[in-house]
């Protein structure tokens, strides 16, 4: 049997290429290697203050653009979080087991604090143990995350393990699957930093869905360097982040990329760089287009990924309750 992979989006922000290479295009390329699941975790969007007309839109357009990269709805389970209610009940149970000084050690929250001070949800501090419910429904055997991420799997291993020693073998202890290439870009503003979707500034990522125009705009303002050459160099952080962007667009290989931009300067690389992401966006772009010109479509899929997926979920929390005595 497949071993089952369990992967979530948050339907907040702008996908960008670092997503679409650390995480979704590793997802479509394991289709016929894993059973998916997919899960769109709207639930956990809302910890932090949303409109929920651009929620209502983002989920949609996060869901065409993952089909868009090759998910294919009859292979893999792609559903949304909150029309699955066992994630929400199992969440509180799971809350009544985990000692609140593994919460205070999530380094998600301490950084999201630190910026929301007093306007911090209760909601935001419980996020891990949503996260960890999403994951332990579905019994996964692996959960794809990047290295920044792997925390919150490790999290989902030791409430798994404690609810287990308490009450024998009931969840699942899943593993953390870290793609080798491509897990990090950074950012275009500021290479130090990983390309996010919550970032604000403009110039910090290429988005899946941007113009031809704003591509080539952005890459002319990434940040480089003084320097001339253009070779993959880890201690020079912004042409190391825009060669690997270019290496993973194209799949040359790093030595035929180096002799490739010989003697060449930064303009002559930008510009080429900017041209290979435009051409390399263009067929997932048209066919977004394609499947979210009529929004009842996605809605569908969404219903159908959902009845995929709820009778594994039900079972679980099912088996959950009679152990600790619920019902």
């Amino acid at each position: 049997m497949k071993k089952q992979v369990f992967s979530g989006i948050q339907p907040t922000g702008n996908i960008h290429i670092g997503n679409y290479f650390g995480a979704m295009k590793h997802w479509a390329a394991s289709q016929a290697e894993f059973s998916n699941i997919f899960c769109i975790v709207d639930l956990h969007a809302i910890t932090v203050p949303q409109d929920p007309q651009v929620l209502k839109v983002k989920i949609r357009e996060v869901a065409g653009l993952l089909f868009a990269a090759g998910i294919n709805w009859q292979e893999s389970a792609v559903f949304l979080q909150s029309q699955v209610s066992a994630h929400a009940e199992l969440a509180w149970i799971l809350n009544c087991f985990i000692p609140t000084g593994w919460m205070k050690r999530m380094t998600q929250f301490k950084e999201k604090s630190e910026k929301m001070k007093d306007e911090v949800s209760v909601g935001l501090f419980d996020y891990p143990a949503l996260m960890a419910a999403d994951i332990l429904l579905y019994e996964a055997d692996l959960v794809p995350v990047g290295e920044d991420q792997k925390q919150h799997v490790e999290f989902t291993r030791d409430i798994a393990q404690r609810f287990n020693s308490i009450y024998g073998k009931t969840l699942k202890v899943p593993e953390p699957l870290i793609p080798k290439v491509g897990a990090r870009i950074m950012g275009l503003d500021d290479p130090s930093k990983k390309m996010s979707k919550s970032e604000g500034k403009s110039a910090h990522a290429v988005n899946l869905l941007d113009s031809p125009d704003i591509i080539r705009s952005k890459i002319g303002r990434a940040t480089t360097d003084s320097l001339r050459e253009i070779r993959f160099d880890k201690n020079r952080p912004g042409i190391y982040n825009l060669l690997v962007i270019y290496e993973l667009f194209t799949g040359l290989a790093r030595p035929d990329i180096e002799r490739h931009f010989q003697g060449k300067g930064y303009a002559d690389f930008k510009r080429e760089l900017a041209e290979v992401v435009v051409e390399g966006l263009r067929p997932l772009q048209s066919r977004y287009h394609e499947l979210t010109a009529d929004p009842k479509y996605i809605d569908s899929l969404f219903i159908e990924g959902a009845s995929k997926v709820r009778p594994t979920a039900e079972r679980t929390l099912k088996k959950v309750k009679e152990r600790v005595g619920l019902g």
